[in-house]
């Protein structure tokens, strides 16, 4: 009988060792981290543009390499190094702002509705690399980021 519990137990704990291992696995393969030498891979949804967080604008801001716009209306404030204030319901309108269709854009708001809105017209216009901050720069000041001007 105790030769039975003990083959029991040993066929729970491997099972759950498999268990462990295969969520282990999956997470890693989801993740959009980055090496030691390069910057994370940014996946782009449905929508056809890049969803990011304060934190990875952050990290990009210090070898900023793309156009960062805010599209929100009224004007309450800038991040810090914003290349352009576009309305996000006119950004169609300002295309000859913007650089090329395949070079990176980077599209805020006050709280994400307004650039979420704005990506989603560039990403069917045919640009190929927006990406769009969630949470906009509500989330960026919670996050103890400062802004240039409000």
């Amino acid at each position: 009988m105790k030769t039975r519990i003990r083959v029991a137990q040993f066929w729970v704990l491997a099972l759950v060792i498999v268990l462990l291992m295969a969520a282990c696995s999956q997470a890693s393969g989801e993740e959009t981290t980055s090496d030691e030498t390069g910057p994370a891979e940014l996946v782009k949804n449905a929508d056809g543009y890049t969803d990011i967080t304060v934190r990875q604008l952050n990290e990009m801001m210090s070898d900023k390499d793309f156009t960062l716009v805010n599209v929100h209306i009224p004007f309450e404030g800038d991040l810090p190094q914003t290349d352009r204030s576009i309305p996000f319901d006119r950004i169609a309108d300002y295309v000859d702002q913007l650089p090329d269709k395949d070079a990176p854009i980077v599209l805020y708001c006050r709280s994400g509705s307004m650039s979420t809105q704005a990506a989603k017209t560039l990403a069917g216009l045919g640009y190929t690399n927006v990406m769009e901050v969630d949470g906009g720069f509500k989330a960026w000041k919670a996050a103890g980021y400062a802004m240039t001007s409000e």
